[in-house]
């Protein structure tokens, strides 16, 4: 066995980098930590601020503060002045975490990472066996954290521009329109379209009762009740027909019968209907995934998405990062002729399939 000639300076390169992975991944749990105990928004109001000030403020204890600020001063997230023993969050950094209605808001992406994590030792068994793990199996930070992730990409684009994106859409919705919402959730999309169409009725569904029960407090709550209703059920057998929209997001990849699930959506829409796919941004191969945004969506399919879609029969696992190509095929597949791409954001790209 012929042995390697070792660059000693690329294993401490890469050794000091995998020291800054570890920080990583411990700050989804201490940016959690300063979401659920307040820190970010107090920072977002009082900085600069010490750590006996956050916490009097915040009314936890102070060496907890000053270590969680520490650690956020050296991932650079806050600024510290040595001078004056104070943090500052700045502006950019505080819309992104301290501000829920922003459209950059991050808080839930790391719930999302944080509780996908913590169920780490169930997907390894699952992995040994080749078995999947179900959504409904993971703790209520990945649920809670997915809605919270990615509810202000919705509310930032749903209306204004992913919804005018579509052909003809938007007239059938302010004139009344028939949605079917699959895959709902907690009724972030549902509730959103239900406010903006007041002449529409909209159905949510998803196999999840506890989301389903969520879904209806948030439409009671924003007081479109009397426009939609919400059911359990799966993909394929969602009911209802004469649909002229159907929307489903970021929750096709995650389907154990993808395939199913589109022929059922053909059954279901009316003739000169649209069924619009809300996916994970994501190219056809491989190569064109390998920046950040794919390497976040690739460890959530490894950990989440594709075990998800195991553990429904026939466990079609087509990933996260599954890409326009595999989207448009299940489509085709299932009897759909018209398929684009209407538009796209970071995290996202939007597909009008129709039949």
């Amino acid at each position: 066995m012929t042995q390697t000639q070792l660059d000693t300076d690329k294993v401490m390169a890469f050794v000091l980098r995998a020291v800054d992975e570890v920080g990583a991944a411990l700050n989804c749990a201490l940016v959690v930590m300063g979401d659920q105990l307040g820190y970010y928004r107090d920072l977002a109001t009082h900085d600069p601020a010490t750590p006996e000030e956050l916490a009097g403020r915040t009314g936890t204890g102070v060496h907890y503060a000053r270590e969680w600020l520490n650690a956020q001063a050296a991932g650079g997230i806050v600024d510290y002045d040595p001078d004056t023993h104070r943090y500052t969050l700045p502006p950019e950094h505080a819309v992104a975490l301290a501000d829920e209605s922003s459209p950059a808001f991050l808080p839930g992406f790391f719930q999302l990472a944080h509780g996908t994590t913590r169920d780490t030792a169930m997907v390894i068994d699952a992995a040994r066996a080749a078995e999947g793990v179900g959504w409904h199996q993971h703790n209520s930070d990945v649920r809670v954290g997915c809605e919270r992730f990615f509810r202000p990409g919705y509310a930032a684009n749903l209306l204004p521009s992913w919804l005018p994106a579509l052909d003809g859409v938007v007239d059938k919705l302010r004139n009344g329109a028939k949605v079917a919402d699959v895959g709902c959730g907690h009724g972030t999309s549902t509730v959103l379209m239900a406010e903006a169409y007041p002449r529409s009725t909209l159905a949510g569904s998803d196999y999840h009762a506890e989301s389903i029960a969520t879904a209806q407090e948030r439409a009671s709550d924003a007081a479109v009740g009397d426009r939609t209703r919400f059911e359990v059920a799966a993909a394929t057998d969602f009911s209802g027909a004469g649909y002229d929209l159907v929307t489903m997001f970021d929750c096709l990849h995650d389907m154990g019968d993808p395939l199913g699930a589109a022929r059922h959506v053909r059954q279901a829409i009316a003739p000169d209907g649209t069924w619009m796919i809300v996916e994970p941004a994501a190219g056809d191969a491989v190569e064109q995934n390998l920046n950040p945004v794919g390497r976040a969506y690739y460890g959530f399919s490894t950990l989440l998405c594709t075990p998800a879609s195991l553990s429904q029969p026939p466990g079609a696992a087509l990933g996260t990062q599954a890409g326009p190509a595999r989207i448009r095929a299940v489509t085709a597949d299932a009897g759909f002729t018209r398929f684009r791409r209407v538009a796209q954001t970071p995290f996202n790209h939007v597909y009008e399939v129709r039949p």
